[in-house]
């Protein structure tokens, strides 16, 4: 028996590490806003506790020693990034932030040696910041409705087309851009391609910055609404194969999903945490909150609902660093991206309404918690997607019977088992009928 669900020791000592360097020194420096992020703040608050992360060797975790991570693997990787998912500045400061990490993943993979030299050693070392410019205003995710079209003149892509959501544009120096390059090929999962761009070239224009939520100025956001108006790059922008998007893309968000499954589960410990301290310290005219059962069933559903999540994203992991293939694992990841937001909202809303009128406003986490629970739901795709992916992969272990009663036909079973056993029930009645009582004779006959 190979099961445990114990944590070694020496990778038990580290996650004690980023426990207490979340709490003194990461979360506190999140209550900075803006004054963290800027270059200068960057400088000045996230770059030391960077440095301090590459000392306990726990920088870009989810790179393999050759790109200059641990190699850790998927299921280390999930204890490590449900300490960081509690807090939105961890990624950045451990050198995991998204979508730095998918970028530098497929770069890694699919990249030439002037693709890795000019961009993936500035991702890793967190100097520079990328976007994931895919989906699109008409069609989504959907690679089959993508308008943007990339056409070569000479030895130059010539790019023209709108891009939503690509998180990050106006922080970016790489734009990493799917376009239609091949729109008649046979078939349709290789008519697109990815490009490096570089977010300054001639004709990329941010049209606006959309935010995600309620609330802010139009504008004010930072999920870029990018327009690719005849940009011109050179012929080995392309990143891998013509046509080979879709391939690339799989690759990128396989690992991407899981990551984001990883991280949640910190996010709904803490508002469980969060929900428990006001429990336990909030008093009413009844006594305690934590007295009160309805409270006590809303805990309980949280921590069973988070529980059992968990298990899922490990053994999801598992199953990732058993087979190194996410296609293997398409199933399990697709199953792990549907219960996300289902579990994040309730937890996140329970925690809400038992804070009251201050759990809905700005001066808790929780509202935020709530969007983020829907985006969890549509970003690299819709959960009815999902939905759909594990249906199928389940369906494929089953073949159908189509006699007029199927074969798992109670009637139909119990003539097949008085079949079986024939002789062994013959024995019995003989036996029954020995001693000279037929009650015991009819146990051995069925209806």
């Amino acid at each position: 028996m190979a099961w445990d669900f114990e944590t070694d020791p020496e990778f038990q000592k580290k996650l004690d590490w980023v426990e207490e360097f979340m709490r003194e020194e990461v979360e506190p420096l999140s209550h900075l806003g803006m004054a963290a992020h800027g270059p200068l703040g960057r400088q000045k608050f996230i770059k030391p506790l960077q440095e301090k992360v590459k000392a306990q060797g726990l920088w870009a975790c989810h790179l393999g020693p050759e790109l200059g991570g641990q190699g850790y693997g998927q299921l280390k990787l999930a204890l490590l990034n449900e300490k960081l998912g509690r807090n939105g500045l961890a990624p950045s400061v451990f050198g995991c932030q998204a979508p730095d990490t998918g970028n530098a993943e497929i770069i890694a993979h699919y990249g030439t040696e002037e693709q890795k030299e000019k961009w993936l050693k500035p991702l890793l070392n967190g100097d520079i910041r990328s976007a994931f410019s895919m989906s699109e205003p008409t069609g989504g995710s959907d690679p089959l409705t993508f308008k943007t079209r990339a056409v070569l003149e000479g030895k130059e892509w010539v790019i023209n087309g709108e891009k939503w959501f690509s998180t990050n544009a106006r922080y970016s120096k790489l734009l990493v851009v799917y376009a239609v390059t091949d729109p008649d090929a046979k078939d349709p999962y290789k008519r697109t391609s990815i490009f490096l761009v570089p977010t300054d070239t001639p004709g990329v224009e941010i049209i606006r910055n959309v935010a995600v939520g309620g609330g802010g100025e139009i504008g004010g956001g930072t999920e870029g609404y990018v327009r690719y108006n005849n940009v011109r790059v050179p012929y080995d922008a392309l990143l891998g194969e013509r046509g080979g998007a879709f391939v690339i893309a799989q690759v990128r968000l396989g690992g991407g999903r899981i990551h984001h499954a990883m991280r949640t589960i910190g996010s709904c410990r803490h508002a469980l945490d969060l929900m428990c301290k006001r429990a336990v310290s909030r008093t009413t005219r009844d006594g305690k909150l934590a007295d009160l059962q309805l409270v006590q069933q809303d805990i309980a559903d949280s921590w069973i609902e988070l529980e059992s999540f968990r298990l899922l994203v490990l053994r999801t992991a598992w199953l990732i660093d058993k087979h190194k293939d996410y296609n293997k694992v398409r199933k399990d990841i697709a199953a792990v991206k549907v219960a996300m937001p289902k579990v994040y909202h309730n937890i996140a809303t329970r925690a809400a309404h038992l804070h009251g009128a201050l759990g809905v406003s700005n001066e808790m986490p929780f509202m935020h918690m709530v969007t983020s629970s829907l985006v969890m739901g549509i970003a690299d795709g819709p959960t009815e997607v999902h939905k759909v992916t594990v249906a199928k992969q389940i369906l494929k272990d089953y073949r159908p019977d189509n006699d007029l009663f199927p074969a798992y036909h109670i009637p139909r079973l119990r003539e097949e088992a008085r079949e079986r056993f024939k002789d062994q029930l013959a024995e019995l009645k003989a036996a029954y009928e020995a001693e000279g009582g037929r009650g015991g004779a009819r146990a051995t006959e069925t209806a």
